[in-house]
């Protein structure tokens, strides 16, 4: 990707946004159903330590089949029709997870659900930015940080509906788990109605490492690109914190009863915030629009840090509203970079592969350590020592990664890179 690729904001048709939207809805709203709720129903089954553990590390391990989902977008099918079979089949299995109360069965179902449902991620993104400029993803995008936030909503009105609990650790269907596999039935069939999208790669030589979908592996030769993933798997760690364990720290302090819905403000700032995205790439460029994210993970465990070593609910608040920042400018942010670097042929496989290094590596590693750093040093040394490493990675990144598109850095290289276009122009006239 050139340094003076330019950068813009004209508007996509209608029809496209409609169901590219639609698309982001329906694939965070599934998730968000169910998971939010599910460490509760295994409390209730009475599914506990190791196990449980390894049933929430399950999204983790999920990441790992990306790159391969995105090879087959790549290579061999039309990426809405690897979306369709990949949500169908995520329906089904959820709905066998919604009557399974086995703990190492339910581990099974689950694992195998992520190991289809994760790859979804990267390739909703990657089909999204093959109709629409990559700088228009945070706008089609919010669309899933809108379903997330519905879903509590959905949820509650459904159990109203049919008179019924959620999760509550019966034998037969709980309501969560069976609501999320009709969303994903749902996102089955507004897949089908996507644009055609080709794989880009169809035909061309493939070897071993393109059957394994890690062509995209060769990016890391680029030492942006490679500082830009070890950046990434950094930030993670103190993002899982928040992730796996913020429930718990919820509950902590007093929460309990309102955690989930008082998290989900999180997702409704990130909804307006999202919509900033376009705008602060195109004035700042994306390495400073992703170190505004960074900045925003500092202030979140600084929040966290007061509110537990002095009280006052506010911190709290300024941690959870905070997220739309974090997630938006720098998740969505290297999701927008990561296309750009990629070639048209591996876009899939490149989308695949900073979901397995972050929520894949960075995710399962961090919810490990935080894990072990809660047990042995409390609510205080774990979002202090978060705190630190934001600070850490921010002064690393603003020092290491280079501005590669947008802001003023683009700008000055485009137009030393149109001067000598511009002089051979000049020639030619006067000749």
């Amino acid at each position: 990707m050139a340094a003076n690729e330019s950068i813009s904001l004209e508007p996509i048709s209608i029809g496209i946004r409609v169901k590219l939207s639609a698309m982001m809805f329906l694939q965070f709203m599934l998730f968000a159903v169910f998971w939010v709720q599910l460490p509760v129903y295994l409390d209730k089954i009475g599914v506990a330590g190791f196990q449980k553990s390894l049933i929430l590390s399950s999204m983790g391990l999920g990441c790992l089949m990306s790159p391969i989902i995105g090879m087959i977008a790549d290579r061999h099918f039309a990426s809405q029709k690897v979306l369709f079979l990949l949500n169908a089949l995520s329906a089904v299995l959820l709905l066998v997870a919604s009557y399974t109360a086995t703990p190492m069965l339910l581990f099974l179902v689950v694992l195998i659900f992520m190991l289809i449902y994760m790859p979804t991620w990267g390739l909703t993104n990657a089909i999204a930015m093959t109709h629409a400029p990559a700088e228009k993803l945070p706008q089609i995008r919010v669309f899933g940080s809108i379903g997330w936030f519905a879903s509590r909503i959905f949820t509650d009105g459904a159990k109203h509906i049919f008179g019924m609990e959620g999760i509550d650790g019966t034998v037969g269907p709980n309501i969560p788990l069976v609501i999320a596999a009709i969303v994903c039935a749902l996102g089955a069939l507004v897949a089908l109605t996507i644009p055609n999208t080709p794989p880009p790669a169809k035909g061309k030589p493939a070897s071993v490492v393109d059957a394994l979908g890690l062509r995209a592996m060769s990016l890391m030769k680029d030492r942006n690109f490679a500082f830009f993933i070890f950046a990434s798997i950094l930030v993670m760690f103190p993002f899982a914190l928040y992730w796996s364990f913020f429930g718990s720290f919820l509950g902590d302090k007093g929460f309990g009863d309102v955690a989930t819905a008082l998290a989900n403000w999180g997702q409704f700032a990130e909804m307006f915030l999202m919509l900033l995205v376009p705008i602060a790439i195109l004035k700042f460029g994306i390495k400073w629009t992703m170190a505004l994210g960074m900045i925003a993970l500092a202030v979140r465990f600084g929040a966290f840090s007061i509110a537990d070593a002095y009280g006052g609910n506010i911190w709290i608040y300024i941690g959870i509203l905070v997220h739309g920042l974090i997630f938006g400018f720098f998740f969505v942010g290297g999701q927008i970079y990561v296309d750009k670097k990629a070639p048209e042929e591996i876009r899939g496989q490149a989308q695949g592969l900073i979901f397995l290094t972050t929520f894949g590596v960075g995710l399962v590693a961090g919810t490990f350590v935080y894990g072990k750093v809660i047990e042995l040093y409390g609510w205080g040394g774990a979002m202090q020592s978060a705190g630190v490493i934001s600070v850490i990675g921010l002064v690393l990144f603003a020092l290491i990664f280079k501005n590669e598109f947008g802001g003023k850095e683009a700008k000055a290289a485009a137009a030393i890179a149109d001067a000598p276009a511009a002089d051979e122009a000049q020639g030619d006239d006067d000749e």
